[in-house]
């Protein structure tokens, strides 16, 4: 058992932000003053969407990327609700068993440091699909600000600085990463002067080609040959042939608010969609934020619904997954029988169900017309594989490792995953990105997402339940401490500030206490006079604005 430990709260609420227009939510303050200043000039959400996402690329290389991939979940001012995945699918050259060895253990390392890690991006298809649907201005507007930002650059704040020298290992593994983010042997300082060229040069071409200038053309090429010479696996077929996928997005009521978020291929969606059924809304309500009692029920909810996501949820265009039996109120209450009150269950007695059959970043984006995107973007672990694609500037994620290497081997964040999620060629990963929407009387009231990798499903969920339980303004409820279980392994984790660990050990749990708190929620919430109020997480320093 983990012993308590007594650390000090590191962060702080601030007062959330207030626009009685329009409001953007992101992890960088210079990519929110983008989507904001594009709001102004007449562009809807989704083309500020697109404007943030690129500027995130230049100025939040640890997870804004266009190398690697995410989700969006949207919906119009005139109610249309979609979900766009626009995630990594591993290259055609992929095989179920290619991070075993001939004892068919997995190689260390394999699926997260070296280029065959690297999933197919999607980002860039996924932006221009985005903007082809639903928006407004010019495709060149909504890039030329990314453009800008790579050109001219722009000035170190610490917390990149500080983002850099905790991955100054992986990164000096790479020349072409050095080039960029390092200044004589050393990581570029606070408060210098960050400029990427070569970025600049292939936001150039997306601006004018569009997804051809990315996975065709002089890009592509680069891309190849980068693969070619660190023995990766993505080819110029594999880059021709991708495509992101419109979804249905999953819509689940309770409680007097609808929830609208994202499908398979992300995790996230279903397991938030299964706790919600599984919840007792009245009794969370008569107990205290974060108290035991509340923190034993949910966990209590998430063991149940974390299970059922190891084990059956995978890429559905290539397994079954029963989606439908997974959120059916009937299973949902059968299950709810085997959630214990007062106490700590066992995840070694409480398995999947059975019906018939850490580096992340999240945005959100309200415009003055009521038209809502909530988009989660990842390369997986902060920085990729480490590696900047030498000639293009941008980062290599390291995706594939969501993948089952092996069952029963966890992965990076310590997911025990299945069959369902085991690599095959063209195959999404699992993902745990939640981008979410959710309705009051059918209109929009509150949209919130996070970084975190499993831990994002728990954060959103947290960053509800405070304000629609227990009353917190935005900005306090993502900045309120957060818990997180996942099934296996058999703990509940725990930020600093949370003073209920006494009172949990008794009820017979092992606690993660972590001196350190993790994932940066943003979230827009719609107040009762019509006004939006936005939040950004003090965990980190992005930024809320509106106008």
């Amino acid at each position: 058992m983990i012993l308590p430990i007594l650390v000090a709260q590191t962060f702080h609420s601030v007062s959330p932000a207030y626009g009685d227009h329009a409001m953007v939510s992101s992890p960088e303050p210079l990519a929110t003053q983008i989507g904001v200043e594009i709001l102004k000039k007449g562009g809807n959400a989704f083309d500020a969407a697109v404007a943030v996402n690129f500027a995130i690329a230049v100025t939040y290389p640890t997870a804004g990327n266009i190398g690697g991939g995410g989700f969006a979940v949207g919906m119009t001012s005139k109610g249309q609700k979609f979900s766009l995945d626009f995630r990594e699918v591993a290259p055609k050259k992929a095989n179920r068993n290619m991070y075993l060895d001939k004892e068919g253990e997995v190689i260390n390392g394999l699926s997260t440091d070296s280029h065959l890690a690297v999933g197919v991006p999607g980002s860039v298809d996924g932006m221009v699909q985005l903007h082809e649907k639903y928006g407004k201005l010019k495709w060149s507007e909504v890039v030329e600000p990314a453009i800008r930002l790579a050109q001219d650059g722009f000035q170190v704040r610490g917390s990149l600085h500080d983002s850099l020298n905790a991955s100054k290992g992986d990164l000096s593994r790479y020349e072409s990463s050095k080039a960029v983010f390092f200044r004589d042997g050393e990581v570029i300082p606070e408060g210098a002067i960050l400029r990427i060229p070569d970025l600049a040069r292939t936001l150039s071409e997306v601006k004018t080609k569009k997804r051809a200038g990315f996975y065709e053309g002089w890009v592509a090429d680069i891309i190849v040959a980068d693969m070619k010479a660190n023995n990766g696996l993505i080819t110029q077929e594999d880059l021709r042939d991708y495509r992101s996928k419109w979804r249905e997005p999953i819509s689940v009521k309770g409680n007097g608010v609808e929830l609208v978020t994202m499908p398979l291929p992300s995790s996230g969606g279903i397991t938030l969609g299964q706790t919600f059924g599984l919840l007792d809304w009245n009794f969370l309500k008569s107990q205290r934020q974060n108290s035991a009692e509340a923190i034993q029920h949910i966990t209590e909810a998430l063991r149940l619904s974390y299970a059922d996501r190891n084990h059956f949820l995978g890429d559905p265009d290539f397994v079954d997954v029963p989606v439908k039996k997974l959120l059916d109120p009937a299973y949902l209450a059968q299950r709810k029988k085997l959630m214990p009150r007062g106490k700590a269950g066992s995840s070694k007695e409480v398995d999947h169900g059975t019906p018939e059959h850490m580096e992340t970043t999240h945005f959100c984006i309200v415009d003055k017309d009521g038209n809502v995107c909530a988009v989660t973007t990842t390369l997986n672990g902060g920085y990729g594989i480490g590696a900047v694609v030498p000639g293009a500037g941008f980062i290599w994620n390291n995706e594939m490792d969501d993948f089952t290497s092996k069952p029963g081997s966890p992965n990076r964040y310590g997911l025990l995953q299945g069959e369902a999620n085991a690599i095959a060629p063209g195959k999404k990963m699992l993902s745990s990105m939640t981008p979410s929407i959710f309705l009051k009387d059918g209109k929009f009231w509150m949209t919130a997402g996070s970084p975190g990798g499993p831990t994002i499903i728990t954060t959103v969920l947290q960053v509800f339940l405070n304000t629609h339980l227990w009353d917190m303004d935005i900005q306090r409820a993502v900045d309120a401490p957060r818990f997180h279980h996942q099934h296996f392994p058999d703990n509940i984790r725990l930020e600093p500030g949370i003073e209920s660990t006494t009172d949990l050990l008794k009820m017979g749990y092992e606690l993660d206490q972590r001196k350190a708190p993790w994932g940066q929620a943003s979230a827009i919430m719609r107040l009762p006079n019509g006004k939006l109020s936005g939040g950004f997480d003090s965990r980190g320093d992005g930024l809320a604005a509106g106008y």
